[in-house]
């Protein structure tokens, strides 16, 4: 494939499933992975609003379907191989993790050891209700 070429993610990877980056569209911050199918990315474009495919629940997965954090999409990018997937978005509610805070990296490694970083946003027990 040259520059020139246009094409779309290269669904026959990976099972069908790509990896797909949610990132800010102002800051940059990246704010989560989650996967897409062919199915979700022809409604991401389609919509205008992240949907991606749920491993554990075996469905698509319209972000802020239960916590009302969506995404608007401001620009979609591939990478080279066609099989990752970038989404450049305006995340409403604030917080893009089901732990509620903003980003799902959250995680810090320090040389003291890991320790948890990000403002709580929301409390997910009372969102999701516990299970």
């Amino acid at each position: 494939m040259t520059d020139s070429q246009e094409s779309g993610p290269d669904f026959d990877k990976g099972d069908g499933l790509l990896p797909a980056i949610a990132q800010d569209a102002n800051d940059g911050e990246v704010l989560m992975l989650a996967y897409m199918n062919r199915e979700s990315y022809d409604e991401t474009v389609k919509t205008g609003r992240a949907v991606y495919f749920s491993r554990s629940r075996g469905r698509l997965w319209r972000k802020g379907e239960e916590s009302g954090n969506v995404q608007e999409v401001v620009s979609i990018q591939f990478d080279c191989d066609c099989d990752a997937i970038l989404l450049k978005v305006n995340q409403v509610g604030g917080a893009a993790c089901h732990t509620g805070r903003r980003s799902c990296f959250f995680h810090l490694v320090t040389d003291e050891g890991v320790k948890l970083v990000g403002e709580l946003l929301f409390d997910p027990n009372e969102v999701y209700g516990k299970k």
